[in-house]
């Protein structure tokens, strides 16, 4: 059996750790075990050694050139310092000038040979957190942190313990023992066990004569005064540690974690539905799921516990959402709580630091974030999630299609992440309404379907939002247009041109109607009309409305029409419609031909000529019974700019088309006039990137007379052909 590690530290100097380890690792040494004590104390130096009246031979520095030899010898006691007693001691350095050799790579792999040779091994691990200290923490099986009773002392141990729970050390690890108990005028002990959230192991009284002999003679207190009740206290102790095998936490890789309890479950879903995010429908087994993973199992009893733990049936969640500074408060007391469960769930304290962080992280994800898609969402890569199925999360890469490896537990848990998203914005999903649109805190745009419509279980799509605004100048350095592009546009937008952007899904129209808006000046009043809030507008007068779902009885709704109607009361300078996708299309002809000029708006098309066939099928297909020459004579007179953009086969992003619209060519025929076109020439045939031009057509706007009588004047070389 390898060696219980006991790991003794202090967050203040000067309460007895030292004479502590000292006298427990004599005290175990004594009951009869094979034990090693460790001065790892780098700053007192040599104190352990005086206390034992040792004179060194040997320390870890010494030992570093026989690293080797030591994990393959068979008796390292020989390279150490013996005690009379029987006790092997070795301390880190002789001299605080080699301080610096002692690096945690160099303690981990010395206590890995000795950890088979012994029964015990006692560890002063010094009073300041240090890479050294966290290294040792995470080869111990029982960490024993000194107080004294007093107000400084308890304070500085109530926060080493807030640090151990920040490095994910569970509790259940750690005991407290209080030195010097019966000082005058000090904290009593109840009071002192009462401000710990440990367990208490023992209460060392005051001796300061005993102790003080013992240590003049470099003796130690239970050798040199073996009745004393300081003494009776410490071999207390050391019994308790040889009595109770419970006290030290078994170490294991999650590879080959096995859970202390064979608990099953009969859905996967039980979590969610205790969290009272989900309802029955939504936590349907999965069949043919007969095993599950260990780990698997672990998270779901945290998860259960945690339920119980943080009383989380009673807690709002919406409010802790909708609140940075709580959610982080909130999710800093769940990681702490996770940490302890994690050992008490599995009975051992997992191996790896960086393993146990991310396992608390994922605990975290999955119970109160997006679970498996939380890594994705903070990717800035990716600009799009694509849920299919628990099993299959794909992934847009820089304009690139992945499969990713991350996996949800069950459609359980892709159901009540869908509720999680939506639920704060008042809208509901069931077999009724197995559709919604969405968005995240962040602004990225989510739209979610379940069954009976998605035969593979609940799927979700997440356009993420981009935490920068990019502006024209970072999407010129893209590629997406050229800088006389970029004038014609900005003086087209401040000479209050209606401008529509046209583009396929993904192809960037919800970006460029972002660039067009900040060409608006700053003293206008802009409404913006949209589905799910995503415009991010820079100027101060900016009034944002987003459209509202029905509520579950089918009433409340209210969409995009009716909220332009109220646009027009509102004393708009500028109105800009996120996308047109139905009769508000209409609306938005008729405002923009009866005095609201310099509006925007995005329309799904293939070209700049299909948004003419798209605009007269939404007028169509709303109801409104208008002829075609009718739609397009409006048309005609309201639009003055359709601006296309395109993704292209390497994932890019261009603005292929600016177009002007010039008046009627005849009866039903609209007069388009391409201002400036994007060529491909060719694609790359080791990156497969798409090379081109942009180029001027050779054609002059219309309204560039216009533009130079509101001083804007662009000069008209810009324009041609071929520039």
């Amino acid at each position: 059996m390898p060696a219980k590690v006991i790991t003794i530290f202090s967050t203040k100097g000067g309460v007895g750790k030292t004479f502590f380890s000292t006298n427990l690792a004599v005290a175990l040494t004594k009951a009869g075990k094979k034990c090693l004590l460790i001065d790892l104390d780098l700053h007192p130096g040599q104190d352990m050694a005086r206390m034992l009246n040792i004179p060194p031979k040997n320390t870890i520095v010494d030992l570093i050139p026989k690293l080797k030899r030591l994990q393959e010898e068979t008796n390292v006691s020989a390279f150490l310092n013996k005690h009379s007693c029987g006790l092997d001691f070795i301390a880190a350095i002789a001299h605080m000038r080699h301080s610096t050799h002692i690096k945690p790579q160099i303690v981990e792999a010395m206590l890995t040979a000795f950890i088979k040779q012994y029964d015990y091994i006692v560890v002063d691990g010094g009073n300041a957190f240090s890479d050294i200290l966290i290294s040792i923490f995470n080869q111990s099986n029982l960490i024993i942190q000194l107080v004294t009773p007093d107000v400084l002392s308890v304070y500085q141990t109530k926060w080493g313990l807030d640090v151990l729970q920040t490095l994910h050390f569970p509790l259940k690890m750690v005991k407290v023992i209080l030195n010097r108990a019966e000082s005058k005028g000090a904290v009593s002990w109840q009071e002192v066990k009462l401000a710990l959230p440990c367990e208490m192991l023992g209460l060392i009284p005051s001796e300061g004569k005993t102790v003080g002999l013992s240590l003049n003679k470099g003796n130690p207190v239970v050798l040199d005064s073996p009745r004393s009740r300081v003494s009776e206290a410490i071999k207390d102790v050391a019994h308790k540690l040889l009595e109770h095998p419970e006290y030290f936490i078994e170490h294991q890789e999650l590879s080959k974690l096995r859970t202390k309890v064979d608990l099953e479950f009969s859905r996967p879903s039980d979590f969610w539905e205790q969290f009272g995010i989900s309802d029955t429908g939504s936590a349907e087994a999965d069949e043919g799921q007969t095993q599950e993973d260990e780990v698997v199992k672990l998270k779901k009893r945290i998860h259960l516990r945690l339920v119980e733990d943080m009383s989380l049936k009673q807690v709002d969640m919406s409010v802790i959402r909708n609140n940075p500074a709580k959610a982080r408060e909130f999710r800093s007391k769940a990681a702490q709580i996770i940490t302890n469960l994690l050992t008490d769930e599995s009975g051992v304290l997992i191996s790896s630091i960086e393993v146990r962080k991310e396992l608390v992280r994922e605990i975290l994800d999955e119970a109160f974030g997006l679970g498996p898609l939380e890594d994705l969402i903070n990717d800035s890569e990716i600009t799009d999630i694509m849920v299919n199925n628990k099993d299959e999360i794909y992934v847009e890469r820089k304009g690139k299609l992945e499969l990713t490896s991350k996996k949800f537990v069950s459609n359980g848990q892709v159901r009540a992440i869908i509720e999680r998203i939506i639920s704060p914005l008042g809208r509901h999903i069931d077999e009724s309404v197995p559709m919604v649109d969405a968005r995240l805190p962040d602004g990225s745009r989510v739209n979610a379907i379940i069954p009976p419509l998605s035969l593979g279980g609940p799927m979700l799509t997440i356009r993420k939002f981009s935490r920068e605004r990019y502006g024209a100048e970072e999407l010129k350095a893209f590629g997406t247009f050229n800088e006389d592009m970029i004038r014609i546009l900005r003086a087209s937008v401040i000479s209050r041109k209606n401008i529509v952007v046209s583009g396929g899904t993904g192809s960037g129209k919800t970006t460029l109607l972002n660039v067009l808006s900040s060409f608006i000046p700053n003293n206008e009043r802009i409404v913006t009309i949209e589905d799910a809030a995503e415009l991010k507008l820079i100027q101060e007068h900016w009034v944002r409305l987003e459209s509202r779902p029905p509520n579950i009885e089918g009433r409340g709704a209210v969409g995009v029409r009716d909220l332009f109607r109220n646009t027009l009361r509102m004393r708009p300078d500028r109105i800009i419609i996120g996308e047109c996708r139905g009769v508000e299309t209409l609306d938005m002809l008729q405002a923009m031909n009866t005095g609201h000029d310099g509006s925007l708006t995005t329309i799904h098309a293939n070209s700049t000529f299909d948004v003419l066939s798209r605009i007269d099928s939404m007028i169509l297909m709303s109801g409104i019974e208008l002829p075609v020459r009718a739609i397009r004579e409006m048309v005609a007179s309201a639009v003055d700019i359709i601006v296309h953009m395109a993704r292209l086969s390497d994932g890019s992003r261009r603005v292929v088309q600016i177009t002007e619209i010039s008046g009627m060519k005849d009866d039903t025929h609209i007069n388009l006039q391409d201002i400036f076109v994007f060529k491909q020439t060719r694609t790359d045939p080791k990156t497969g990137a798409v090379i081109g031009t942009f180029s001027a057509t050779g054609y002059i706007p219309s309204f560039y007379d216009e533009l130079k009588i509101k001083g804007l004047e662009l000069p008209k070389s810009m324009f041609e052909k071929g520039k």
